[in-house]
């Protein structure tokens, strides 16, 4: 079992979070690295304490490690904003990560400097060994259990998506790229052309399995978030995590279109629309089968992508 203390704003929603992450044993709400001892929250909020609303997180480091756990965590704060989450102003709403041994310490700059590439302005936040923590009073403990309509700053439904890493994706140089990709995918992947509707590969395709990009091999989509659209090319409600596409304006028609492309392989998908199912979030991402391959589920294990199996299932 391993301990580390994270602030991220109230602790409420902070706390109800990390308890719905598999591998999370333990979580307790309180005040870390004041300047006074035993604070009640108002002490905390009106008496300029010095403390940080934070999360005790006990987690079991052979089912989920520190690595992913930080994940998660950049996924529910604003690492630039200082002492401010959400709708919460005050220091002690700043953002902290706060360990218990000093071997937590690279793998805590290693996620800072991952997530720092994202953004032009400095993270903010604070990496500091735990000098102090206090549980908060009782009525703060598994607060959103107690009060399951109470106020709650974060999407708790973050917790259930899947952590893809990127960093194992690699793309291919382009005389790779030629030798194993059909004139058409290179066509599209590298050039942004798009295949004919209908007559395409996966337009109807509806197998349990995954979709992942094929220069690289970088998961994208998964089978349950394809629908049928009638467009006549392959379209999914959402990216398997938001991270693994990016966007950019496209005029190329004469009309403004947003284009999705990769983020490891940098190569061109297809479009995404606003036009899609207002119960699956309402977006259309129009991707051009050529761009993909799809792996079905029986074959996850042995290609690799044996640990997105469940979302799939």
């Amino acid at each position: 079992m391993n301990t580390i203390y994270l602030a991220g704003g109230c602790f409420w929603g902070v706390e109800g979070y990390f308890k719905r992450i598999e591998g999370v044993k333990g979580t307790t709400c309180g005040y870390a690295n004041g300047r006074t001892e035993n604070p009640s929250y108002e002490d905390v909020c009106r008496h300029d304490t010095g403390h940080a609303e934070t999360v005790k997180v006990d987690f079991d480091d052979e089912v989920i490690s520190l690595e992913d756990l930080l994940i998660y965590y950049f996924r529910i704060i604003d690492p630039v904003s200082v002492n401010k989450q959400g709708n919460d102003v005050g220091t002690q709403y700043r953002t902290g990560i706060y360990y218990t041994d000093e071997s937590q310490l690279p793998v805590i700059k290693a996620a800072i400097e991952r997530e720092q590439r994202k953004y032009n302005e400095k993270i903010a936040v604070e990496v500091l060994p735990i000098e102090n923590f206090y549980s908060a009073e009782e009525y703060h403990q598994d607060y959103l259990d107690k009060n399951p309509n109470g106020y709650c700053h974060i999407n708790l439904g973050l917790a259930d998506e899947p952590i893809v890493r990127s960093e194992k994706y690699k793309r291919k140089n382009d005389e790779e790229l030629k030798e194993s990709l059909t004139p058409l995918q290179y066509d599209v992947t590298v050039n942004a052309a798009t295949e004919r509707p209908f007559d395409n590969e996966f337009n109807s395709n509806f197998e349990r399995g995954i979709y992942v990009d094929i220069t690289s091999g970088e998961p994208l989509f998964f089978s349950t978030d394809k629908f049928e659209s009638g467009c006549g090319w392959p379209s999914f409600s959402k990216p398997i995590q938001k991270d693994l596409v990016k966007y950019s304006e496209d005029l190329s028609l004469g009309r403004r279109r947003i284009e999705v492309r990769s983020n490891v392989a940098d190569a061109h998908l297809g479009h995404v629309f606003d036009d899609g199912p207002s119960e699956l979030g309402g977006l259309r991402y129009c991707i051009n089968s050529a761009a993909l391959r799809f792996i079905p589920i029986d074959k996850m294990d042995e290609e690799g992508y044996g640990y997105l199996k469940k979302y799939v299932e």
